[in-house]
């Protein structure tokens, strides 16, 4: 079965990566902080909220017993995020020899200077009597989403996105580094990381293609520190408030734009005045991964004939539909296809997985079908895994293939090597004729050298 190769990441994953210096850095800000701590499990929460007023070094033992034993499994998770972030800091009890945890000094700082006097962003949201006509809440999460399909139909199929978005060739080169790939003379196409990530919901696309954009900062002179504290800083304003412009720095202004062109942020101009308003989008940059991926509405219908009944207008589902359906025709508010044999098979030499159409359709089921169980008929989903089957009868595992041993013992002995790392693929006694994976190749290679 094909590997997914598109993992979503959230913005503490790119936090947790930085150097020790940056990371520092950042903890500066109060808000990168509160956004920080927002994040984390509710353990680690727990722990950090308890070591914020005390100065000293915490046993690594006593962090346990404020646990029940069916919680160590989280315990373990909260530590190991702790660390990763380096808001706990690793240390040796040279008296007691046994491992402490103290809270990064920065980090413990500025956290207790914003819960004690508390902060302030820096900028205020512009009074009423200069932005006029500002959009509702439901006008300005359709802009959003209108946006990030628009962004998407432009990344996926130039031939099919709207000409107004000015997202510069440069950056969405960056973006397409992973999802297209072109030959000469031949138009882009889709990789298998592509088609993957078609099939993600919203939130997931957004943390996969902001991650590219800050891995890719320093490309183009621009600090990953800093664009991860603006992005942080940003995400802690107000849904559909304006904040003006001339308020950011040159830096943040170029920011500002490409942020817009994603569907993060609304421009808007005034008679002397121009300002930004974020989007839901925006503000979920700062939660977790599972708490901003919230349930939207659906519009798929999938029956047992296996006809796919899409109620949408947009292109972007349109193609999304193409990838493992063949569409036979497409009203104003309402796709019609039908999966084959044939269309899936496409799908899966493209690198997608049953699993990840299946759980497509079901994602995206329609209201009036999403309450049933199942929501897409099982024998659907059964002919989607047994179609896939058929085309991965044969898996593929590099190997090492051994022969020509000096005795008995030494083979039996090289068996048991590759039987304890898990690695014996196939052995004939007879023979004397031994496969092992390619990963323990090393360990029955050490073990016959010894033997010698």
């Amino acid at each position: 079965m094909p590997e997914v190769r598109i993992i979503a990441k959230n913005f503490m994953d790119m936090v947790a990566s930085m150097p020790a210096m940056k990371l520092d850095k950042l903890y500066e800000n109060g808000f990168i902080c509160e956004a920080i701590l927002r994040s984390l499990p509710p353990l680690a929460k727990k722990y950090v909220l308890q070591l914020l007023h005390i100065d000293g070094a915490v046993l690594a033992r006593l962090f346990a017993e404020w646990v029940l034993p069916d919680g160590l499994s989280k315990h373990k998770v909260a530590i190991d995020r702790l660390v990763q972030l380096r808001l706990f800091v690793e240390a040796l009890d040279s008296r007691k020899n046994e491992k402490t945890y103290k809270l990064n000094s920065t980090y413990q700082r500025s956290l207790q200077q914003l819960l004690v006097h508390g902060g302030t962003l820096p900028r205020e949201s512009m009074p009423s009597n200069i932005t006029v006509r500002l959009p509702t809440l439901e006008d300005l999460e359709t802009y959003a989403l209108e946006q990030w399909e628009c962004f998407l139909l432009q990344l996926i199929s130039p031939s099919h996105a709207d000409k107004t978005l000015n997202i510069s060739s440069s950056l969405m080169k960056v973006f397409q580094r992973r999802l297209l790939s072109q030959r000469d003379r031949e138009a882009p196409k889709l990789t298998e990381s592509g088609f993957q990530f078609l099939l993600m919901d919203t939130n997931a696309q957004l943390w996969y293609i902001i991650r590219e954009y800050i891995s890719n900062s320093e490309e183009r002179g621009v600090d990953a520190g800093d664009l991860i504290s603006f992005m942080l800083e940003l995400s802690f304003h107000v849904i559909g408030e304006a904040y003006n412009i001339n308020t950011l720095t040159d830096f943040q202004r170029n920011i500002i734009k490409d942020l817009a062109d994603l569907g993060l942020v609304k421009l808007q101009q005034g008679r002397k005045e121009s300002w930004f308003i974020p989007t839901k989008l925006a503000t979920n940059l700062s939660v977790s991964f599972t708490e901003s991926s919230s349930r939207k509405e659906g519009f798929v219908v999938v029956e047992t004939n296996f006809r796919v009944y899409a109620y949408s207008t947009s292109k972007l589902h349109c193609e999304i539909l193409r990838l493992f359906s063949r569409v036979e025709y497409q009203l104003p508010n309402l796709i019609v296809g039908a999966i084959t044999k044939e269309t899936l098979y496409n799908a899966f030499d493209n690198g997608i997985t049953a699993d990840q159409i299946v759980s497509f359709l079901r994602q995206n089921a329609h209201p009036r079908v999403a309450q049933r169980i199942p929501a897409v008929p099982d024998n659907v989903t059964d002919q989607i895994r047994l179609w896939e089957s058929d085309i991965n009868r044969v898996e593929m595992t590099e190997a090492y293939y051994y022969d020509e041993f000096p005795s008995r013992d030494v083979f039996e002995g090289a068996c048991d090597c590759a039987r304890e790392w898990n690695g014996l693929l196939w052995e004939d006694s007879k023979k004397m004729h031994l496969v092992v994976k390619s990963e323990v190749h090393s360990y029955v290679r050490d073990f016959l050298r010894r033997q010698k």
